[in-house]
């Protein structure tokens, strides 16, 4: 900067921060000003003032904030006050001399004292608590609190609001210095509530004394807050008395917050409390937002699992209270035109903002109290509404029939035949409104109650929709009938399905020349749905069906038919997949023309033909396999710019009164962290979850094929391991991870790699694995822990040897996080249950939670088997260091899949690593024998698999043991249901094991006994693996004539016949191609060197379609 500039500033800066008042009081006007020059020149010189003259600064907006006669001035002064004392970026408290610091104490209280200003005394307590969080811990402001605790007794309702305020932003920054002060407070915060004539008094003394309970962490430290209770509950009743709902509904808003995080603070009087509330919810005579507050105060209650399980399961009596409520709520609906005529997508038309929160409330208390708890309350009220002669009620059932499913999905299946009767008969009233709701409660049931509902009514239900398709008086109607094709096709297998696609699919036509577009929509999805679940049963329709769909797809350029001209690209190849290559290779061309024009016209940002052709492109490479390649150059560059989306994001604070502007706006999701409010434009999050799942299918499906785009795709989807805004972004990034590799592997092997050789798919994977392994350490989803992991499992086995030392350690570190992560989950959980309400359903949900656990260790014991075969005795250093967290899971407290797990590890280390695992044997085989008898079928087939293992590998280690492992297999093969299927692999292992002892062990056994006992157990069918290695070592014993098992004189030579005509007989499963072809030798051999009579004989034992079946095979 040149020196006159700079001059000038100087002399800007002397003049702001000088004596005459006026420069800065400028400035500051400035900086509220809207015209951003203006603004953006203040604002330089704010922070050239904050950067050279802090102290002066803050003394200058001191002296505004207490002296200045302008309203807006003292303001915005309290607010840069305020953002210099947060401790973020713009932190200059430490910069500040002592002088200055002692000074803006003083201010800051006598501002506190003196000011009218109802807005900026708020804006000042916010400015106190902030700098008092940042040095008050550290005794950097003793006047603070004995200042409050005056203001707070004083007589001046003014003061007393303004400490209590404070108290409570305290409360929540620093509650730790509060609470020696519990006593008093308490007494305070009492006397607030209880006596002070002053409803702001009372609400900020409600605020202060929900977010003092909330910090204190002991149990015994908030129940000295009970007695509270009924005066903040009063604070709220006398506001509504008074006729003060916007009080009544800020104090509902921080009872919400208590319901919310300290729900078994309200248990003891969990009566009466939820008795106020739903009073409130039934008075008419209040304001509909004060009434939707109660009822989402009841809901919170409900929903609070975690914190209060089974609590509101306790009070029948509400739940039905609550849930006549609702369905009052439902009947708020008017029977607007604008329905009728179907011109528009308006589904609502009608609706009011009490029928949407009814809906709302509907569902979130069925999934919260479950089916045991609603379904009887439901079965009362529902039936009632239906014989009312109000259509409004007839509607408002089937809506909450609809709504409750999902939550009540388990009870709901043991009476389906009521359910459907219910919704079914509502398919003739003659309003046509109640119709749509009854299909729209069939679409519903469909999806929550699939796949019994159709397996068990599709005779009822498909003939009811078809019906309904003719209904051409109302659109609406005949569309909805459409759509719900789709959801019950989406849980159908194609035999349900297929005796009725004549009918449906010329309705379907039908509809799709309808002229309202409506109607041509929801027929394209039904079609699209019907194909896909069809699939080679389409077929058929595929002449008749095919030229509408391209006549839709090419004439339908209007901006008003976007839409339809996107479900129709949907629709197309969804049939081309259900009808494959060789049907649709002819049309795939054209199609693929038109949307290849499309991909370069300019398109509008809301269009939802991007979506729905990124969509539709991998669909046609999925039906089209390799003969997709020549397009990939046009599908990629949009793909991959969709995929590269930025999340459009806006963040405002989270008491700020501009609420993001949209906040009506569907596409809008906010999130609130901490004290910032994140609103998120979720219409580009789902375009970028659609674009990398698709670059997922891509990879997928041409392998090798997919290489010349790897360099892009790479680096665009590894950072979205981390994407949180979208749990979809991130399945899909995880699940291409493997793809990626496996598709550099493949071209590389094939020689399609332009020259690039191994070190191509290292660098490759020294990419992607660390990437995946710090994503994991951050995943907050335990379902998508599980994924990383198997990701993981299937990266390592492509890329396995090319791994170096250090991120196999970085793999086996995370695997430790990992068991540690979930098994602390699991102990939270067991907390749950020792709750006072816990009852059967929170039970069955925990189950449902912990199955979610195994999912996770699950992956882990792959994983681990991947490292193991990969790195065999070299990766032992490592297992040591893992037994610590493997060894626990051998417990009889754990679950049988956790038992599983950790043999399948010991299997895998003994299996791999051979004699350098000898020295685990002591430590392992004592578990591993007693598991051979678990009542587990899944854990008896690891563990016995476990002990074939060591007989073959054991040695002399394994040899004092036979004995025992003999009884143990023994006992298993002789189970009295051996060969059900539940345990028939536990068998086929066991026999396989048994062999093992005989083949390495034949001297510590007793052979005679022994090696027949195991001829008695063969062929084995059902451990397919494990067969293949059982008959060959038959073959084997036989062609050097082991005299223990051909018996005295051969004896059990018609037994082996019979095994060899077994699996020969069977195919190629039992045997590999090698081990029949010598078994059909040894057969050959035996007819020519066997006596005719003992040849005879041995084959007069075999069944007649086996002597057939061995002549045909021994002849040819």
């Amino acid at each position: 900067m040149d020196s006159e500039s700079s001059q000038l500033q100087q002399a800007q800066l002397a003049a702001i921060l000088g004596p005459d008042t006026a420069p800065f009081e400028t400035l500051i006007s400035h900086l509220m000003s809207s015209g951003n020059e203006q603004r953006s020149q203040a604002e330089a010189l704010f922070n050239l003032c904050k950067q050279n003259q802090p102290d002066a600064l803050s003394l200058k907006l001191a002296h505004l904030l207490q002296s200045s006669p302008h309203v807006e001035l003292r303001a915005m002064s309290a607010i840069l006050l305020r953002k210099q004392l947060t401790r973020d970026d713009s932190y200059i408290w430490p910069r500040l001399s002592p002088s200055t610091q002692s000074a803006l104490k003083t201010h800051l209280l006598a501002c506190v004292q003196q000011e009218v200003a109802k807005t900026i005394s708020k804006k000042l307590c916010d400015t106190v608590s902030e700098l008092a969080s940042g040095i008050l811990p550290d005794g950097g402001w003793p006047e603070l609190l004995p200042f409050m605790f005056q203001c707070v007794t004083s007589d001046n309702p003014r003061l007393q609001e303004s400490a209590l305020l404070m108290f409570a932003q305290l409360s929540q920054y620093i509650g730790e210095t509060l609470i020696p002060h519990l006593n008093t407070l308490h007494t305070v915060f009492f006397q607030c509530l209880a006596s002070s004539s002053n409803s702001d008094v009372r609400i900020a003394s409600l605020g202060a004394a929900i977010n003092f309970i909330q910090c204190l962490s002991s149990p015994s430290d908030r129940d000295r807050f009970q007695d509270l209770l009924p005066a903040m509950i009063q604070t709220l009743t006398e506001a509504l008395n008074c006729g003060q709902e916007a009080t009544a509904q800020e104090a509902l808003e921080l009872l919400i917050e208590l319901a919310g995080t300290e729900p078994k603070f309200l248990r003891r009087q969990l009566v009466e409390v939820v008795g106020s509330m739903l009073q409130i919810a039934e008075a008419e005579s209040l304001e509909e937002g004060t009434r939707h507050l109660a009822i989402e105060f009841v809901i919170t209650l409900a929903e609070a699992r975690e914190r209060a399980p089974g609590m509101m399961r306790k009070l029948p009596q509400f739940i039905s209270r609550l849930f006549a409520i609702l369905m009052k709520m439902l009947l708020d609906i008017e029977d607007d035109p604008a329905w009728h005529t179907a011109d528009t997508e308006d589904e609502d038309a009608g609706e009011t903002s009490n029928y949407s929160v009814g809906q709302e409330c509907l569902d979130r208390l069925s999934i919260s109290l479950g089916g045991n708890t609603i379904v009887p309350v439901a079965s009362e009220l529902l039936p009632q509404f239906l014989a009312a002669p109000e259509w409004q009620k007839h509607h408002a059932a089937l809506i909450a029939l609809a709504q409750i499913a999902e939550g009540c999905s388990k009870v709901m299946i043991k009476n389906l035949e009521q359910v459907l009767n219910m919704v079914l008969n509502s398919f003739q009233d003659p309003h046509p409104r109640v119709r749509w709701a009854a299909i729209n409660a069939i679409g519903q049931l469909s999806t929550d109650l699939g796949p019994e509902l159709q397996t068990q009514y599709h005779q009822r239900v498909l003939p009811a929709l078809a019906a309904s398709m003719d209904d051409f008086q109302n659109p609406r109607v005949q569309a909805h009938a459409a759509s719900a094709v789709l959801n019950f096709s989406e849980n159908c297998t194609p035999d349900i399905l297929t005796p009725y696609l004549d009918g449906i699919v010329s309705k379907l036509l039908v509809l799709l020349q309808n002229g309202k577009q409506m109607v041509q929509e929801g027929a394209l999805t039904a079609l699209a749905s019907v194909a896909d679940s069809s699939q080679e049963h389409f077929q058929k329709y595929y002449d008749a069906v095919m030229p509408y769909l391209k006549a839709i797809l090419i004439n339908a350029t209007d901006k008003s038919n976007r839409m339809l001209r996107a479900k129709s690209m949907e629709c197309i190849s969804l049939v081309g997949m259900a009808v494959g290559k060789e049907k649709f290779r002819d049309d795939a061309k054209q199609v693929m023309e038109v949307l290849m024009a499309l991909q370069g016209s300019q398109m509008e940002t809301d269009d939802p033909t991007t979506s729905y052709m990124l969509q539709a492109w991998a669909r046609l490479c999925k039906c089209l396999g390799q003969d997709f390649l020549p397009y990939m150059s046009v599908v990629m560059p949009p793909l991959l710019q969709s995929a590269q989306l930025k999340p459009d994001v806006t963040i405002t604070s989270a008491d700020s009164d501009d609420d993001i502007d949209q906040s009506d706006d569907e596409s809008i999701e906010t999130i609130t962290l901490g004290d910032k409010r994140i609103g998120i434009k979720t219409s580009v999050l789902e375009e970028k979850a659609t674009a990398c799942n698709m670059l997922c299918c891509y990879a997928d499906e041409l392998k090798e094929g997919f290489y010349p785009w790897i360099d892009q795709v790479a680096p665009t989807l590894v950072p979205l391991l981390k994407f949180y805004f979208h749990e979809e972004v991130r399945k899909a990034a995880v699940s291409a991870m493997p793809e990626l590799l496996r598709s550099a592997k493949l071209a590389v092997e094939k020689g399609q790699a332009q020259g690039r050789n191994e070190s191509y798919i290292k660098q490759l994977s020294d990419y992607i694995i660390p990437a995946l392994v710090e994503a994991l350490h951050k995943e907050p989803e335990t379902e998508i822990c599980a994924s990383m992991l198997d990701a993981m499992n299937e990266c390592v086995q492509v890329s396995g040897p090319l791994l170096d030392e250090s991120q196999v350690r970085c793999i086996v570190d995370e695997i430790k996080q990992v068991i540690t992560a979930s098994s602390t989950r699991k102990r939270e959980r067991a907390e749950r249950a020792k709750a006072e309400d816990f009852d059967a359903e929170e039970g069955e949900l925990l189950r449902e939670e912990n199955e979610q656990e195994e999912e996770v260790f699950d992956q882990v014991g792959d994983c681990l088997g991947t490292l193991i075969k990969t790195f065999k005795a070299s990766f032992l250093p490592f297992f040591d260091e893992l037994s610590s967290y493997i060894m626990p899971m051998w417990g009889k407290d754990k679950t049988a899949e956790e038992r599983r797990i950790a043999i399948c590890i010991f299997d895998d280390v003994a299996e791999q690593c051979r004699e350098a695992a000898l020295k685990y044997y002591d430590t392992y085989l004592p578990f591993l024998l007693e598991a051979c008898n678990d009542e587990n079928p899944d854990v008896r087939q690891a563990a016995v698999y476990g002990i074939g293992v060591c007989a073959e590998f054991g040695g002399s280690v394994f040899r004092p043991l036979v004995g025992e492992a003999l009884s143990r297999l023994n006992i298993v093969i002789r189970h009295p249901n051996a060969l059900h299927s539940d345990n028939v692999m536990a068998y086929d292992n066991a026999v396989s094991a048994l062999g093992k002892i005989c083949q390495f062990h034949r001297d510590g056994i007793d052979a005679a006994q022994v090696v027949p006992a195991w001829l008695s157990c063969l062929p084995i069918k059902g451990d397919l693996i494990e067969a293949k290695v059982v008959h060959d070592q038959l073959c084997s014993m036989v062609e050097r004539s082991d005299r223990d098992l051909l018996g005295p004189n051969n004896q059990y030579l018609p037994k082996i016949v019979a095994v060899f005509a077994e699996v020969l007989c069977t195919g190629k499963d039992l045997a590999t191609e090698q081990t029949a072809s010598r078994m059909i030798n040894i057969l050959r051999q035996l007819q020519q060197t066997l006596p005719p009579s003992t040849l005879a004989s041995t084959w007069s034992s075999l069944q007649p379609q086996q002597q057939l079946a061995l002549q045909s095979i021994l002849s040819s």
